[in-house]
């Protein structure tokens, strides 16, 4: 249970930064940037951050679920297992974020990607450094 409340915790969280980042990116505010204007950035983020974890919510819990069913598979450690959770995460956002508006391509693809796959691999870091992990039961003898 705990694997779960980091993961809906981390993941709206830094996701949402991301998010926001990579499309200031693309909308070209980067480009004439002051230190007010990065101000007006952390201002816009916590007030839209009720919507980051409205939206990031059940795919945080989704991506949870694919790091608990690797947790139980004997062959994968936890680096491997943090490795195919971001990477199911990078694939998962980078579709469901890249397709939209007019900019596509390789650059895109890869900035929504990191949408998914930063939270995804911090969330199961921190699982795996902070959170019991079940250990497999003896078999009977």
């Amino acid at each position: 249970m705990k694997r779960y409340l980091v993961f809906a915790l981390v993941g709206p969280f830094v996701g949402g930064f991301l998010l926001l980042l990579t499309t200031t990116y693309q909308s070209g505010y980067w480009a004439h940037t002051n230190l007010a204007e990065v101000g007006k950035l952390f201002v816009v983020f916590f007030k839209s951050l009720q919507y980051s974890y409205l939206f990031g919510f059940l795919p945080s819990l989704m991506i949870g679920a694919v790091d608990d069913i690797l947790l139980h598979i004997k062959r994968i450690g936890p680096v491997l297992r943090m490795l195919l959770v971001g990477l199911f995460a990078f694939v998962l956002a980078s579709l469901t974020y890249s397709s939209r508006g007019q900019d596509s391509g390789a650059v895109q693809f890869i900035l929504y990607g990191l949408v998914g796959f930063v939270p995804a691999v911090l969330s199961s870091w921190l699982v795996h450094r902070y959170v019991e992990e079940p250990q497999p039961a003896a078999a009977p003898t």
